[in-house]
């Protein structure tokens, strides 16, 4: 999986997805195998440091399926502790190709890596300090400099290392079947949970950091939606009514979508574009296992969509594809992807979005905003640059919401402060 996700530009929960469906293992084993591939993605430039004293050739010159092992076989020794070292190594040589000398190779490797104590592990560090950084807590430096220069190098480090937690699982209960405390008290009863209220979301459990949500009774029969605390925050900087029209243009796979339905208590009218069928298909999927009977799929981008609902919605969600780089912790993969480059690229994409999206607007009408990434150019940029060009809108913050808004208003979620999900949103109102 993870020789398709470097070589191929695969994306890893795809590929684990399909693996994990055509084998039958047990339920620590899928965790297992989710670990090692999550852990060695969100570790991959750290485990490459610590692994190059050991290695006589250069890491990046290695074939592809040879680097790969040894970084699995160097996170589960340096960050897990269940399978004994002799073993981890021993399964690495198993798994390396017969070429001539590689079995020998990864064994010299790993087992002089593995006689090395934690203390000892780490050589000496580059002498930038912000690479340094970037290269300890296994981040691109282009990247960990954007932080630092923003944030100062404490709260950077503390943001990157919470970006390389395990991401909890998380759940919306569908207040359209039953209420968080009763969700709470059946998932105690049947699957032997110990869920916790979310800090910020009034609909949201914390149930820990795995399990197999679509296998749990709660889950068949629509009494919950998987979904991060700070997603859940921005259907509700919307606050859509019972009544109204309502239109997410970039729906899929339907997780806010159906959330709006919720809050609207099933009453009104959510128009759900996506660009991508197969993805949207998924939208109409959600909203029958939940029992969302609102929603109206609508295969097509907001652009060739919103001239047929001008002026027509109460209020409109633009989630904007973007960056990734707020919800590193559950995609490890983006921040080996993305270049600096991608951010102007994505802003100019996002502003013709959300343009196409505020003709749909009745006047008076709500328009958020809101990404998945902390990056300026994705978030205050494109903001700026909407105000400037609609003279008839203006933000317009909700005076009391769950969690404290910015000075300017925004809904700024980072993983290191609030322990959700990094996102940014902003509501705008039209005159």
């Amino acid at each position: 999986m993870l020789e398709g996700v470097e070589a191929d530009g695969a994306f890893p929960e795809i590929l684990l997805d399909a693996e994990l469906a055509r084998r039958t293992l047990a339920l620590r084993d899928v965790a297992l195998a989710t670990e090692l591939v999550y852990g060695a993605l969100r570790w991959q430039r750290y485990l490459d440091w610590i692994l190059a004293p050991h290695s006589k050739r250069a890491l990046d010159g290695l074939d592809t399926r040879v680097r790969v092992l040894l970084r699995l076989a160097a996170y589960q020794l340096a960050f897990l502790e269940r399978v004994p070292p002799f073993a981890v190594v021993n399964d690495a040589v198993t798994l390396a190709p017969r070429t001539p000398g590689v079995k020998a190779f990864v064994n010299a490797v790993l087992r002089s890596f593995a006689r090395r104590g934690a203390a000892e592990r780490e050589p000496a560090p580059p002498r930038d300090p912000v690479e340094a950084l970037a290269v300890r807590c296994s981040f691109p430096t282009w990247l960990a400099a954007r932080w630092v220069r923003r944030y100062g190098a404490t709260e950077a480090e503390a943001l990157m290392r919470a970006m390389n937690e395990r991401p909890p699982l998380t759940l919306r209960a569908n207040t359209l079947r039953l209420g968080r405390d009763a969700l709470s008290a059946r998932l105690v009863a049947e699957e032997g949970l110990r869920p916790q209220a979310t800090r910020w979301a009034p609909e949201g459990l914390v149930v820990g950091g795995g399990g197999a949500p679509g296998t749990w009774r709660a889950f068949a029969d629509g009494s919950f939606a998987v979904q991060d605390e700070a997603s859940m925050l921005v259907a509700r900087l919307l606050e859509p009514r019972p009544g109204e029209a309502v239109a997410d243009v970039c729906a899929a796979p339907g997780t806010k979508t159906t959330h709006l339905a919720q809050l609207m208590e099933n009453r009104g009218r959510v128009l759900a574009f996506d660009r991508e069928p197969a993805r949207l298909a998924r939208v109409g999927e959600a909203a029958a296992r939940l029992g969302v009977v609102i929603v109206e799929a609508l295969d097509g981008t907001v652009e060739a969509r919103a001239p047929a609902f001008r002026g027509a919605c109460d209020a409109v969600l633009v989630d904007a594809p973007c960056s990734n780089l707020g919800v590193l912790r559950r995609n490890p993969d983006a921040k080996w992807r993305r270049r600096p480059e991608d951010l102007a690229a994505g802003a100019a994409r996002q502003r013709t979005i959300l343009e196409a999206a505020a003709a749909m607007l009745k006047p008076g009408g709500r328009l958020v905003y809101a990404t998945c990434s902390l990056e300026p150019e994705e978030n205050d940029e494109v903001t700026k640059a909407f105000l400037a060009a609609h003279g008839d809108f203006a933000l317009d913050p909700p005076p009391a919401f769950p969690i404290p808004l910015d000075v300017d208003g925004a809904l700024r979620c980072l993983p290191h402060r609030h322990g959700t999900d990094g996102f940014t949103a902003v509501r705008f109102r039209r005159a």
